[in-house]
């Protein structure tokens, strides 16, 4: 076992266990931090002096740099129930992430870097989905830029081999009428389209159920993003108010899949509304919204989520095949 491992795996258990987002990000971070360690054995101070690490860390560190299992794993390990494993099994079967950004909008890295670090995770595709217009905070992508931007994917994939596909996108802003923040004929041309609110999200319930609503039927929208906006870390932000029945039955019927958003400070849907999302047969897709490489590694806690519910991969459209991913945009539901 290596410190990475060692420590992705307990972030995996403490999410299973619904501990702080902030345990679980610690986690993570730390993850992070090792890469810069000589490899071999290394002690709790050496491993200390990594920014990120603290004292439970650096020694997670320091026992697994032995090739041991950690204490504080092997803990974790003896009191979860036997149904951790499955979470676990369920995440090994991801095949792509639907939700990641790259410098061309908000990330801090290429397209090109973000499509290499999901690949070394072993996807078989991921979607590049940086912001639109109206997102100006973010640096939206224009209709011109985001022309430009399809060259570029497609500029990588003549290079990544046959093993991997970064696949066209966008997170595309839903507008106060639930109509889309991008050139309609643009969308068309997408390999996948998510759609979210940033905008007016402490709306009256009736008006951002039916801005939702209309979203998630439009024929261009693959998956609902971060569908009530919360944030659960910091100050915070409460989550939009609107009525979960009628949006994810509109999902389930118009074959939108409903994002399990794994951005520790999201976590959204919140455990209330994700079991209710699953009791309308809604698909899902386990996407990390990641803005940095090392973020892709957040995956993995989202599919605890999604066990945890009780959601087998068939429901999950971030384990298919590519073939079945595209496909399913001209038959579904």
């Amino acid at each position: 076992m290596t410190p990475d491992e060692a420590l992705r795996r307990i972030a995996f258990l403490l999410e299973w266990r619904g501990a702080s987002p902030y345990r679980v990000r610690a986690f993570h971070t730390a993850a992070d931090a090792v890469r810069e360690l000589p490899p071999g054995p290394v002690d709790a101070s050496q491993a200390g002096e990594l920014r990120g690490v603290g004292p439970v860390t650096a020694e997670v560190i320091a026992q697994a740099s032995t090739g041991e299992v950690p204490r504080y794993l092997a803990r974790l390990q003896a009191e979860a129930d036997p149904a951790v494993r499955t979470g676990w099994d369920l995440a090994a079967t991801g095949t792509g992430d639907c939700h990641l950004h790259s410098d061309w909008s908000d990330g801090g890295s290429p397209l090109e870097v973000m499509a290499e670090a999901a690949r070394a995770l072993g996807h078989q595709w991921a979607v590049l989905t940086d912001h639109s217009p109206r997102l100006t905070i973010a640096h939206g992508l224009s209709p011109e830029r985001l022309e430009s931007q399809l060259e570029a994917v497609a500029a990588v994939n003549s290079r990544m081999g046959p093993d991997f596909r970064l696949l066209t996108g966008i997170e595309c802003d839903i507008l106060d009428d639930g109509s889309l923040d991008q050139d309609e004929d643009l969308l068309g041309r997408l390999d996948i389209v998510v759609a979210s609110v940033h905008s007016k999200l402490r709306s009256e319930p009736e008006p951002m159920t039916a801005r939702l609503v209309a979203a998630v039927r439009n024929p261009h929208v693959d998956v609902l993003g971060h569908c009530t906006g919360r944030i659960i870390t910091g100050r915070g932000r409460p989550q939009s108010r609107f009525d979960a029945d009628a949006v994810f039955a509109a999902c389930a019927e118009a074959g939108t899949a409903v994002e399990i958003n794994c951005r520790p400070e999201r976590r959204d849907p919140p455990d209330e509304l994700l079991a209710q999302a699953a009791a309308a047969s809604c698909r899902f897709a386990v996407d990390t919204d990641a803005h940095a490489p090392e973020q892709l590694h957040w995956q993995s806690t989202g599919y605890a989520r999604a066990a945890r519910t009780g959601l087998g991969a068939d429901r999950l459209i971030t384990t298919w095949p590519l073939e079945r991913l595209l496909t399913s945009r001209t038959g579904r539901p």
